[in-house]
């Protein structure tokens, strides 16, 4: 499991170069002292929270104050490690930081390989004691079971599935009515009804914001992630899923939608113009975009990207029309006490609280916690709506009626390799897609890498 040594070395001499990154742009917060002898022996606490997240997307200075005010003797420092909410960027600092002697309590990751990345690098607490005494499991509790190897190194926080957002203009323009049950062969179909003109000027039916650079990899899991089990491209058990045939048939549907069809933004314009999901579809260059529902904050438009048309929202697609509606991707942000934390119970309690309680208190998404019924899911929209410029162009029946019949496949409990998987599949998609190999070669070719992988990774 620690193939991850060299990088782990590169993290440590990196580390001689934290003195030139200002704090890892922690607000502007010097660190306090770490000496504090905690809560129950009368000090005053400070937990330094280490997140991806900005305050527009989190709410954090209402999250923060709300705990404090419960919770006194305790404050949570900020340390804001991307301004732009760029979790790569965010990660690169956190392994800087957690290479150093800086002072780390609680961590956010933003996504399961980069969780089980860091877990496999002994950066998280186990939590398994801490839950047990709490008198509750995370399978029955949350709606993301975060086990990883047997054992819980976070707590869930939003719960976020994926889903469809469509420029309802368009659709009545063309005379399609919003999907409330649809398949992939539909999106499709309502891909190339949306498309129209040619060159610089052409709006394209949709836009696939990934792959790139291993990353946004749910864009080449679009037939797996609506299965109830074996919904990516590992198996529970670690062995490859690559031969599984909704991978195949993902590959031949974004193939036709791209070159046949000519309805969705070809993947050389994607890389080279470094296109952003928002732009294509606030602009209107295209018509439906699949992403995840953090979008909800931003859906009714923001000061730096206002909406100019009224906005749909449709579930998930499936594979065949007889298939489960509203199985999806689901992301979730991973809290977890750092390893090296000197006020484990504390940053402990403040987890269990953000991912419960203050998920509520945040009011920017809809929480992965399982006392959170579907009744309260619109009241939620509504306080995540008037944030936003423009929440009567969002066809809120249609947000709530997806976000309600949405449900996460069985979750993958993801491997330490992981991030070398996706980027191999990444590789083979992209000599597919530019027209360097054909879809056998590409599935064998991934086969094999993938396979040397999982066996150079085995212990």
């Amino acid at each position: 499991m620690m193939t991850n040594k060299k990088w782990w070395s590169g993290l440590l001499a990196g580390a001689m170069v934290l003195g030139l990154l200002s704090g890892c742009g922690a607000a502007g917060n010097e660190a306090s002292g770490t000496d504090n002898e905690g809560a129950a022996g009368g000090e005053a606490v400070n937990l330094r929270l280490y997140t991806h997240g900005t305050e527009e997307a989190y709410n954090w200075k209402k999250t923060i104050q709300a705990y404090q005010d419960i919770t006194p003797g305790v404050t949570i420092e900020l340390v804001q490690l991307s301004e732009k909410g760029d979790s790569q960027e965010a990660m690169k600092k956190m392994d800087l930081e957690a290479a150093s002697s800086a002072q780390m309590d609680i961590l956010m990751f933003s996504d399961p390989a980069g969780y089980a990345q860091r877990v496999a690098l002994g950066m998280a607490e186990p939590l398994d004691e801490y839950i047990a005494k709490d008198g509750y499991s995370v399978e029955t509790d949350y709606k993301v079971d975060t086990h990883l190897d047997g054992k819980v190194y976070a707590l869930p926080g939003k719960f976020n599935p994926w889903y469809v957002l469509l420029n309802k203009d368009h659709l009545d323009e063309a005379g399609l009515p919003v999907p409330t049950d649809w398949t992939w062969d539909d999106y499709a179909e309502y891909a190339l009804k949306l498309t129209q003109g040619e060159g610089a000027t052409k709006r394209y039916g949709t836009y696939f914001h990934g792959p790139q650079g291993g990353g946004w990899m749910e864009f080449l899991k679009l037939k797996m992630a609506n299965q109830p089990q074996d919904a990516d491209f590992l198996k529970a058990d670690g062995s490859s899923n690559l031969d599984n045939p909704t991978f195949r048939e993902t590959l031949e549907l974004r193939l036709k939608m791209e070159q046949e069809d000519q309805s969705s933004v070809p993947y050389t314009d994607i890389i080279s113009q470094k296109l952003n999901y928002r732009t294509q579809f606030f602009n209107q260059s295209a018509s439906m975009i699949t992403i995840g529902s953090w979008m909800n904050t931003e859906i009714g438009g923001t000061d730096k990207v206002p909406l100019e048309f009224n906005v749909a929202v449709a579930p998930y697609p499936k594979n065949n029309a007889a298939d489960p509606i509203g199985l999806t991707s689901v992301s979730t942000d991973y809290l977890a006490v750092a390893a090296k934390s000197k006020h484990k119970e504390e940053a402990y309690k403040f987890v269990r609280w953000y991912t419960t309680e203050g998920q509520i208190v945040q009011g920017k998404n809809i929480p992965s916690w399982q006392q959170v019924k579907n009744d309260q899911v619109e009241e939620i929209i509504d306080t995540i709506l008037s944030g936003t410029k423009s929440p009567e162009k969002v066809d809120k029946p249609s947000l709530v009626d997806t976000l309600v019949v949405s449900k996460a496949s069985a979750i993958v409990p993801p491997s330490s390799y992981q991030a070398e998987v996706y980027e191999a599949v990444n590789e083979e998609y992209e000599k597919l897609i530019l027209g360097n190999q054909d879809i056998d070669a590409t599935i064998q070719s991934v086969q094999e890498r993938v396979n040397k992988i999982i066996d150079s990774n085995k212990k």
